[in-house]
C-alpha cells in the first residue's frame, strides 16, 4: 500500500467518524448514520474527482471503502449511543481537524498526479479537505462549521498545502512532506479553535 493511499484511508475513517458523531447527535437511525458518514467521508474527494475529470470516482474504484463505512456504521451507531455523554462539539472539532489535514494533502497530491498547476493543486486540496464536512452539516440541518465559527478553517488547509508543495519543490523527502504538512494543518486548525482565533466578521 502506498503512503498516499494509506493517508486517504485514514482521512476517510476520520471523516466518517465525524459523520457518525453528528448523526447520532441528531438522533438519526442507522440509515441516517450511514448516509451522513458516507457523505462526510467521500464528499470532498468526490467533488475533487469531478473537477479533475477523474472517472470512475475514487470510491467507485475502491468499493472496499464504501463497504468499510457500511460495516462501521453498524458498529458505530450502538457504540456512540452508549458513549453519547462524551460526544461533544470538541470531538467533532478534533475529528474535523484531523480529517482536514489528511484530506487536504491527499487532494493536493491527487491534483499534482493529474498534472494540475500548483495553485490549482492547492485549491483542490482545500476543496477535498472542507467539502465533506460542509455536506455533512447541510444534511444535518446545520450551517456548515467552516462558515459559522469564524475561524480560519480553509486558510489552515491552504497554508498547509503550500507547505507541502514548497517542500516538494525543494526536494524534501516525499513521505516526510506528506505527514508533516497534514500534521501542520490539523495542528493549526486545533490551535485556532483552542485560542478562539477568528477572522474579521
Amino acid at each position: 500500500m502506498t503512503l498516499i493511499k494509506f493517508i486517504e484511508i485514514m482521512a476517510i475513517l476520520v471523516g466518517a467518524f465525524s459523520g457518525f458523531i453528528e448523526a447520532r447527535r441528531k438522533r438519526m437511525d442507522l440509515v441516517g448514520v450511514f448516509t451522513v458518514a458516507f457523505i462526510a467521508a467521500f464528499g470532498g474527494g468526490t467533488l475533487r474527482d469531478i473537477l479533475l475529470d477523474r472517472r470512475p470516482l475514487f470510491w467507485v474504484i475502491h468499493q472496499e471503502y464504501a463497504i468499510l463505512i457500511f460495516v462501521l456504521a453498524l458498529v458505530a451507531s450502538p457504540l456512540i449511543r452508549t458513549l453519547r455523554q462524551i460526544v461533544s462539539e470538541r470531538l467533532i472539532v478534533i475529528a474535523d481537524a484531523v480529517g482536514l489535514g489528511l484530506f487536504s494533502i491527499a487532494g493536493t497530491s491527487a491534483a499534482l498526479d493529474a498534472n494540475m498547476p500548483i495553485f490549482i493543486a492547492s485549491m483542490m486540496g482545500v476543496i477535498t479537505g472542507i467539502f465533506g464536512g460542509v455536506l455533512r452539516d447541510i444534511v444535518c440541518n446545520e450551517v456548515p462549521m467552516v462558515f459559522r465559527d469564524g475561524k480560519p478553517y480553509a486558510i489552515c488547509a491552504f497554508l498547509g498545502n503550500w507547505m507541502f508543495l514548497l517542500m516538494g519543490k525543494y526536494g524534501i523527502e516525499h513521505d516526510f512532506a506528506l505527514w508533516s504538512s497534514a500534521l501542520f494543518i490539523s495542528g493549526l486548525r486545533l490551535l485556532t479553535w483552542k485560542f478562539d482565533l477568528r477572522m474579521g466578521r
